[in-house]
């Protein structure tokens, strides 16, 4: 391990709430051991954003850790050539481009099916009734795994995000992510005849033109169901409560003093749903006074250092107007997130216009706290909501 500070932190209030402990690390031990996860932990925003660029010291190449093991081995956990090769491959499936002359037509036909269901009821969990199964759905469709069920996609997806986050080792969450991987593998299987045949814009599809070894393949398209269901969704969902919780910033959007992008980046700034990225020493070095030594391993915690105060002021506050060109909910360096276009065009251009324009007099159903938990990956665990209709 390497010598910085030792914080100890209580694991279920950490998922439960992370922000405090996160604070008092930048105060007091910005770069901290924190023995319960058994790694370095980086809180400042500024040093995230240096030292992720490293990839020479803090490399992404990890063949021990979680999401090799479980997943396969793909380019988020390559560094150099060996990733910009792979990420070379997908960007056809996911440019500016292709998210705005082919998956936001697909985006918004539904989010308009789902909202024709549900607006009639009056009341819903939009967790479960909307975010959901749009991101999910969305989600097949870039995929190209359109063989599957939405319930399939989120409950895979989030398989994955529990195994890959498993640093206890709990078994039951293992074997799980395991066989959510095996049912993913023969949906690629299924799809892969039918895309070779007729194919189109989606990943699996663009991989296959771009003869990428099978292994790989396989290993991105986890990859891109782990992050690409549950960050929309959780996105989706926190923005809503956000919005409703803060009628005044609600007031601006409508009021045309702000724009549903303004909501959407200041809402992954200020609870970042993917919260961390794990790193592998890969030499000797030192940095701010610490030590690391090879195999240590390092966390990145975005989360943090999107409400680091040196770069954002009040900065646990939900504020739509604020500069947000230091945020890093989609990460700093080589890794940046490739799906961050249609994340953007998922949240901000298709599901808070439509939702707030279809169901009136949208408001929390006070019978039922919403619950919000996990620090690794962050979101609402439900929504509970009721409007005009039924």
């Amino acid at each position: 391990m390497s010598n910085a500070p030792h914080f100890n932190i209580d694991v279920p209030a950490f998922w439960a709430d992370p922000y405090p402990d996160l604070k008092r690390m930048r105060a007091e031990t910005p770069i901290a051991f924190v023995p319960q996860l058994g790694s370095t932990i980086f809180t400042k925003r500024d040093d995230i954003f240096t030292q992720e660029k490293r990839i020479d010291v803090f490399s992404s190449h990890q063949p021990a850790g979680l999401m090799n093991t479980l997943m396969g081995h793909n380019m988020m956990r390559k560094d150099g050539d060996a990733h910009m090769s792979e990420r070379a491959a997908m960007f056809p499936a996911v440019s500016p481009r292709t998210v705005r002359d082919t998956w936001n037509k697909q985006f918004q036909a539904h989010a308009d099916r789902i909202l024709d269901n549900l607006a009639p009821a009056g009341r819903a969990d939009l967790c479960k009734a909307f975010a959901l199964p749009l991101s999910a759905e969305c989600l097949k469709d870039i995929t190209g795994l359109t063989n599957m069920r939405y319930q399939d996609m989120d409950a895979w997806s989030q398989a994955m995000i529990d195994g890959i986050a498993n640093y206890t080792g709990n078994k039951e969450i293992e074997a799980r992510c395991s066989a959510a991987t095996a049912a993913i593998d023969a949906a690629i299987d299924d799809m892969i005849p039918r895309l070779r045949k007729h194919p189109n814009a989606s990943i699996l599809s663009v991989l296959l033109s771009a003869n990428m070894p099978m292994d790989s393949v396989r290993a991105n398209i986890k990859l891109a169901i782990s992050g690409g269901q549950n960050e929309p969704r959780d996105a989706i969902s926190g923005t809503i409560w956000a919005l409703l919780t803060h009628p005044d910033q609600l007031a601006l959007v409508r009021d045309g003093g702000a724009k549903w992008i303004d909501v959407f980046e200041e809402y992954a700034r200020w609870i970042a749903p993917i919260g961390m990225s794990p790193r592998r020493v890969a030499k000797p070095c030192s940095y701010n006074g610490v030590d690391f030594e090879p195999e240590d391993r390092v966390f990145f915690m975005f989360g943090s250092a999107n409400r680091d105060e040196a770069c954002f002021a009040d900065p646990d506050f939900f504020d739509i107007t604020r500069d947000t060109s230091k945020s890093i909910a989609f990460g700093a360096g080589p890794h940046y997130c490739a799906g961050a276009w249609a994340s953007r065009a998922m949240v901000a251009d298709v599901a808070l216009p439509r939702i707030f324009a279809r169901l009136k007099g949208l408001r929390l159903d006070e019978s039922e706290p919403v619950r919000i938990g996990g620090w690794a990956f962050r979101g609402l665990l439900n929504l509970p909501v009721t409007w005009e209709g039924g």
